[in-house]
């Protein structure tokens, strides 16, 4: 995520106010404060180009070769070059294709869970975004977590510092996770070019394993028969291999993890110079060339590096407390180049594993402002960067505690975030496809998301801690969520207001005298609704019966929609009844904004007036809280006290 610039709030202000200004430094929210006829929308972000981002998700996807190989051992033995084989045959014939088409249908960064909220409405929705929002939180909190236990595992087990740091994981990993926080803090314009630099020295790195590797496979042919004949003698045939390879995939999910990470900071790519907000068609084209490239290097690594270290590590050094576990290249950089070459690899592979929670950190900060405060669902400061560094941060820590940084312990959680993100794309990708008539991409990518929802259904099997975490992240979310909801319930919810031409019309006839309007609810607008509407309200407010009035009317859409730009359209029914139609999530929050509206273009304090709505004051709460209506005057009157403060500005509420 890029912050701007610091701005110097001022000599004048207070310790605590220059504070507040720095953690709300960039913070764009409509919504809290009414922003008036002059309000500025920030600059856009110019974005780098695609193989620089490639190497900011790659932090995440290129450093799970830290403990890929050892995973891939424990969970097929011998097999596990057979295993890791099909695992690339689904990242290139599956995964890639889906997340190619989520780049081009999703190309602002919110992935599989944009698309898939186009197809509800209403607050089941908005529930079910916020599930998978759970899944993505634990998809990316863990790659954070996971990722800093594994390079303190690589710092602990270095030959040179495992007698000075032993037993204190948990403690190196907190820093860890409390330096990451800090970089965001500090701002994140540079991280891409650190990103280049330890990406490419990594892989640089791995090179030099892989090929010292192959060379003592090639010199040693022996442990070649010995590796194939114990793969005959445990699983006979080759379709029996295949057989038990599928089986075991699911466990193998983590080499997958990267594709939703390299679709979360496509907005970090930089796009054609005609591109539109609409169809960036040149982020589209860099964030696919990204994915195809990034698949392609991993698959290649995936493939040498699980033969080797199969073929070359005995089998006990992978398990729990070998010298191999989550680490199997460390080992063989150690064993066949040296205490020098392994050290320069450990810290490599430490400073990567570190740095691989920054793609996963601004993949959350994209992501998560761009739903919860839109929804309603978080503070209005959710959108600025460093309070949602700090927030994230500290729930890292939380989890580094519960897990007491052991890598194994949070594997399980991190392939259910992955596999349920992915099933969730190739759903998404198939409904797409389907509606636009491509029906051998529909069939392909059906058999796909079949394909991810077994393995998912495997791996939730297999291991439940990991769909427990899931959930506990994603009840979480909902009750952070629907309590900032109700805290926000008064808050005005409109980020703009356009007035058509006629309605323009009846707001500056009227501003030469008090402006006064009637709020109404229609029902089925004939004259006598009109009429006698008209007539209660001169009788109730004793209004002289030549003012001139106008009907104000707001039909209800989507009322769990939080907020929204508001369009107002000029009627006369009947032939002379003017009206000013608006549509809106919240009946008196349009309202609201209407009146502030109308104050700041004609420099007058409209009235407005209503009839008290009869029932009890907490269930018509709860219609205006779920549905945007219920009580509307005095919420009315609420959501202006909120966004007005002065009183001698504030638009006139009247009930009779």
């Amino acid at each position: 995520m890029v912050t701007p610039a610091p701005v110097d709030p001022g000599p004048t202000l207070s310790a605590r106010a220059r504070l507040r200004a720095w953690m709300l430094e960039g913070l764009s929210d409509m919504a809290k404060h009414h922003p008036g006829p002059h309000a500025q929308a920030p600059a856009a972000h110019q974005g780098q180009r695609w193989w620089k981002v490639m190497c900011l998700t790659g932090l995440d996807y290129f450093s799970t070769l830290g403990y890929q190989p050892g995973i891939a051992a424990l969970a097929a033995g011998v097999l596990s070059p057979v295993a890791t084989i099909v695992l690339v045959a689904v990242t290139l014939l599956g995964a890639l294709p889906v997340y190619r088409r989520v780049a081009q249908e999703s190309p602002h960064g919110e992935g599989s869970i944009a698309m898939l909220e186009r197809l509800l409405s209403f607050w089941k929705g908005k529930l079910f975004v916020l599930t998978l929002l759970g899944f993505a939180a634990t998809d990316f909190l863990i790659t954070i977590t996971l990722s800093a236990a594994d390079a303190t595992a690589h710092l602990v087990e270095n030959p040179h510092l495992t007698g000075t740091l032993h037993g204190h994981q948990v403690i190196i990993t907190l820093f860890l996770v409390a330096l990451l926080g800090a970089v965001f803090l500090k701002g994140f314009t540079e991280a891409i070019g650190l990103a280049v630099v330890l990406v490419a020295v990594y892989l640089a790195l791995n090179v030099v394993v892989v090929v010292v590797g192959l060379w003592h496979v090639l010199a040693s042919p022996h442990v070649i028969t010995d590796w194939s004949s114990a793969l005959t003698a445990q699983h006979g045939n080759p379709v029996l291999m295949i057989g038990v390879a599928l089986v075991v995939f699911p466990k193998l999910a983590l080499g997958l993890s990267g594709f939703e990470t390299g679709v979360a900071v496509m907005p970090h790519i930089q796009g054609d110079p005609d591109d539109t907000a609409e169809r960036p068609a040149g982020r589209i084209r860099g964030a696919r060339k990204l994915l195809t490239t990034a698949a392609a290097i991993m698959s290649v690594f995936l493939i040498a590096t699980s033969f080797i270290t199969t073929l070359l590590i005995p089998a006990q050094e992978f398990q729990n407390g070998g010298k191999a576990n989550g680490r199997a290249l460390a080992y063989l950089a150690h064993q066949y180049l040296g205490g020098a070459f392994g050290s320069v690899y450990d810290l490599s592979t430490i400073l990567i594993l570190w740095f691989a929670g920054a793609s996963a950190m601004a993949g959350l900060l994209n992501l998560m402002p761009r739903y919860l405060p839109r929804y309603g669902m978080a503070p209005h400061w959710a959108r600025a960067v460093r309070p949602m560094v700090l927030v994230l941060t500290a729930v890292a820590f939380l989890v580094t505690w519960l897990f007491d940084a052991n890598v194994d312990a949070q594997g399980g959680a991190y392939a259910t975030g992955v596999l349920v993100l992915i099933s969730s794309a190739a759903i998404a990708v198939t409904i797409a496809a389907r509606r636009a008539g491509q029906r051998r991409w529909t069939a392909a990518f059906a058999a796909i998301s079949v394909v991810f929802l077994y393995t998912t259904a495997v791996n939730v099997a297999e291991r439940p801690d990991g769909v427990k975490i899931g959930a506990c992240f994603i009840a979480g979310i909902i009750l952070v969520s629907l309590m900032s909801r109700l805290a926000r319930a008064f808050e005005l919810r409109v980020t703009a207001v356009d007035f058509d031409e006629t309605a323009e019309r009846f707001v500056r006839d009227c501003s030469h005298r008090t402006i006064r309007l009637i709020a109404n609810e229609p029902n089925n607008r004939d004259l006598a609704e009109y009429r006698d509407k008209l007539r209660q309200i001169l009788a109730d407010n004793d209004i002289p019966a030549d003012d001139d009035l106008v009907f104000v009317e707001v039909t209800v859409r989507d009322p769990s929609d939080f907020e929204a730009e508001l369009q107002v359209r000029g009627e006369v029914l009947h032939g002379r009844y003017r009206v000013l139609a608006l549509e809106s999530s919240s009946v008196p929050n349009a309202l609201a904004a209407l009146l502030l509206h109308i104050r700041d273009l004609t420099g007058q304090r409209p009235h407005i007036y209503f009839e008290w709505t009869e029932g009890n004051p907490f269930a018509q709460f709860l219609r205006f809280f779920l549905f945007g209506q219920g009580e509307v005057a005095p919420v009315t009157r609420e959501v202006l006290r909120e966004a007005e403060s002065d009183r001698d500005r504030r638009p006139r509420v009247h009930v009779g």
